[in-house]
């Protein structure tokens, strides 16, 4: 994947104002009973590349979708923002400064 760049920890405050900008987002992939396979890793991967913040709707498997969400994020080299019913959220910054749609606060002072 090429999105398994290291990145800076993401603090709780942090965290908190990723949610509060995902609030309006739709999950742009959907997770069913094939499960996480690597095209749906693939999938991921090129979303976090497009839009930094993502949503995935886990379908199938809700028993499993923290366990599922740390995979993601671990896979994907993002993190794990925060799970809302069925949804997780997942950010990754964008390598590039001239492709970053997100600013941070806490990271921006």
């Amino acid at each position: 994947m090429t999105g398994q760049q290291e990145q800076a920890k993401l603090m709780g405050s942090d965290r908190r104002y990723l949610r509060s900008v995902a609030h309006h987002l739709q999950p742009v992939v959907h997770i069913g009973k094939t499960g996480v396979t690597a095209n749906v890793l693939a999938e991921i991967d090129r979303a976090l590349e497009q839009h930094e913040l993502i949503k995935i709707r886990i379908l199938d498997f809700k028993a499993e979708k923290k366990t599922l969400s740390q995979t993601i994020a671990a896979d994907t080299g993002s993190e794990m923002v925060g799970i809302v019913g069925h949804i997780s959220m997942f950010y990754r910054q964008h390598p590039d400064p001239e492709r970053r749609h997100i600013d941070i606060p806490s990271r921006t002072r």
